[in-house]
């Protein structure tokens, strides 16, 4: 970054760091690169360590980085108590690793709550320019607070600094850019408190003792696993990349010598028997209803979300994507039966659904001209089209109703919501009324997987905790542990602390304060959702999408079925979106997202034509086993694709999001 000018005002008279907003510019007013924003969504590291640049200690070879080490980078504050317990710890990191690790530290001085810092982090640099900033680092973590200037400089001239040369570059307004370049950088790296640690460049949030962190360091084959499965996972493209792996594996499998094995497979029969009648489905239909059941709870608590917290929940806001959601269920259904007026009719409900994970992962490609308020958008989008998804699949594809059964799932349902309003927290009691509802629907004539999204309205929602009284919860157990620990090694004892009765004490505290910081839908959620994701809906779309490419196409119905999914969902589709919401703009009863270029919304519009499982799971509903689901499967295959193509040269078309326009004039334009 450019030194300021001489003409400018001295850096320093801008006041604390924390005087101004954490995005602010620098404090001689230049320009800042980058957006926070996005950065605090990513885990990684904008800049790697820098031998060059970073204070560095370990794994370095003739001032470089030795290659293959482990790197750990700290953004840390020289009062932070945090900081200061992390020290011991990273001392002895250092002595079991040695030359196999890398170590710096990077400057996020919180001036607000620990007055002083931002001169320790100067005086710290100021001792670096004499090549000793990781004496003058360990001097500083090593004095009791308070530090102020005073104590400072006498600890300098303690440790034999030339002072002259020390008085000036301690005042330098250089020194004091390069602790506020850390600090900015930190911001958009998303630390947000201190300390906050990255190994390999990847945020760290796993505990800090020094067995979890040599872990992490070391990386042995689980950690290794862990790491690379939430590396993948924390890629913008990962769910829609599985999905697309799993469909595409069942697409080969179809069109291959193994054609036979793999629907022998898929249709495999497995059977249960619930009062003393036999439920048996292929393991297609297993999928389908049963494990789709997981998808939909996920899809019940997002909805849920949305509309108490997110998107939906302001109505001028939640007014776009509604109507956007009902123009795109209504015209690709249109499209549809505009060349299937006879008897393929039932096929309108095929290109009504939209593959959220792999418009999402698309979107993610195309950086800022796919602007946050255009994604968020489209995601509360999906929720709302979702909802109209639900109600066609319970109010269009009933089966054979049987009264009693559908008694039988009301009643659990009641049981459901009772046990909510009892604010029962426990899930086991959740997970056995919701397999008797997900029984009772099945057997009852009703897509069974809907069970998912009613078991997501009866989970238990609590307000969020205040934090003062779970962190005194939690320093409490840790204090006494603490002392524990003391006193133990005053007494000469070598009796493990975990063998104390304290230690069951504490554990309790400390695993009920942090169970508290979620609610049981929000834990529920968070541990469910990766297996829905990766697990659930690949494991569907191998079972479903599995299509012989070999259909017969010289029937007119067939062609009509192909060419009507084909124009829903990449032309009726983004036309409903854009209409509806241009509609709803001029109208002035919707607030579309702003910035957003014409080009920009269009793209969007027409990645949201990209189906997904439950689209193959709507063609198998309206058409059973016949061939003509399948044709319609091609349809969606062959839609979806035109869609992703017509998005992606609509985004690179695009150009960055605009600050005065109206998101209005960008749906009409769109139009």
């Amino acid at each position: 970054m450019a030194e300021p000018a001489q003409d400018q005002a001295d850096p320093r008279e801008a006041g604390p760091l924390d005087a101004r907003p954490l995005d602010a510019g620098p404090p001689d007013g230049g320009p800042l690169d980058g957006d926070p924003l996005d950065a605090g969504a990513t885990r990684r590291l904008l800049r790697p360590l820098d031998g060059r640049r970073d204070h560095v200690r370990g794994g370095r070879l003739r001032g470089a980085l030795r290659r293959g080490r482990a790197t750990l980078v700290i953004y840390g504050d020289y009062l932070c108590p945090y900081c200061r317990q992390l020290g011991p710890v990273l001392a002895h990191l250092r002595e079991a690793l040695g030359e196999r690790a890398s170590e710096a530290f990077r400057h996020f001085p919180n001036e607000r709550i620990h007055p002083g810092a931002e001169f320790l982090a100067c005086a710290a640099e100021a001792a670096g320019r004499q090549g000793r900033f990781w004496e003058m680092h360990d001097a500083i973590y090593g004095q009791e607070p308070p530090i102020d200037r005073a104590a400072t400089l006498e600890l300098a001239e303690r440790l034999g600094f030339d002072m002259e040369r020390f008085h000036h570059d301690v005042d330098d307004p250089k020194v004091y850019r390069r602790v506020h370049e850390d600090r900015v950088e930190g911001v958009r790296n998303g630390v947000t408190a201190t300390p906050t640690l990255f190994i390999d460049n990847v945020r760290y949030d796993g505990a800090w003792d020094f067995h979890s962190l040599l872990e992490a360091l070391v990386r042995p084959v689980g950690a290794q696993v862990q790491r690379t499965a939430r590396a993948f996972a924390n890629l913008p493209t990962s769910a829609g990349l599985v999905l697309l792996l799993a469909a595409a594996l069942a697409v080969a499998f179809a069109n291959s010598s193994l054609a036979g094995a793999y629907q022998h497979l898929i249709t495999a029969r497995l059977g249960v028997e619930v009062a003393g009648r036999a439920l048996t489905l292929s393991l297609t239909e297993w999928c389908s209803d049963g494990l789709l059941t997981i998808f939909f709870l996920i899809v019940g608590l997002e909805i849920r979300r949305e509309l108490t917290v997110g998107s939906l929940s302001e109505p001028r806001a939640a007014a776009a994507p509604l109507l956007a959601a009902l123009g795109g269920v209504i015209v690709p259904a249109a499209a549809y039966l505009s060349l299937n007026p006879g008897p393929t009719a039932a096929g309108w409900v095929t290109p009504v659904d939209t593959g959220l994970a792999f418009t999402l992962g698309v979107m993610a490609v195309f950086g800022r001209r796919a602007s946050a308020g255009l994604k968020a958008f489209v995601a509360a989008y999906a929720v709302a089209e979702d909802i109209c998804v639900l109600v066609i699949l319970a109010v269009f594809f009933p089966h054979n109703l049987h009264p009693g059964w559908l008694a039988a799932a009301a009643a659990a349902v009641a049981g459901l919501a009772t046990l909510n309003r009892w604010r029962v927290y426990a899930v086991w009691p959740y997970v056995a009324l919701a397999l008797a509802l997900w029984l009772s629907l099945r057997l009852g004539g009703v897509d069974a997987a809907i069970a998912g999204v009613l078991l997501a309205a009866c989970l238990p929602a609590r307000p969020a905790p205040a934090a003062a009284p779970l962190l005194a919860q939690a320093a409490t157990a840790l204090a006494e542990l603490e002392e524990a620990e003391r006193e133990a090694a005053r007494r000469g004892e070598k009796r493990r602390i975990e063998q104390e009765p304290i230690w069951d004490w504490a554990s309790r505290n400390l695993s009920a304060a942090a169970a508290r910081l979620l609610s049981p839908a929000e834990a529920i959620e968070r541990s469910v959702e990766p297996w829905s994701t990766y697990v659930v809906l690949p494991l569907f779309a191998f079972t479903a999408a599995g299509v012989s490419l070999a259909v017969d196409l010289d029937d007119m119905g067939a062609r009509r079925v192909l060419w009507g999914v084909v124009l829903g969902l990449a032309l009726g589709k983004p036309l409903g979106i854009v209409v509806a919401a241009w509609a709803a703009a001029k109208a002035r009863i919707a607030r579309l997202p702003a910035g957003v270029t014409p080009l920009a919304f269009l793209g969007a519009a027409w990645l949201c034509g990209i189906g997904d499982p439950l689209s193959i799971l709507l063609a198998d509903q309206a058409f059973g086993a016949g061939g003509l689901a399948g044709v319609a499967k091609l349809g969606v295959f062959a839609g979806s694709l035109a869609a992703a193509a017509l998005g992606t040269i609509a985004l690179l078309a695009s150009g960055a999001p605009i600050s005065d326009g109206t998101p209005a004039a960008a749906a009409g334009s769109a139009a």
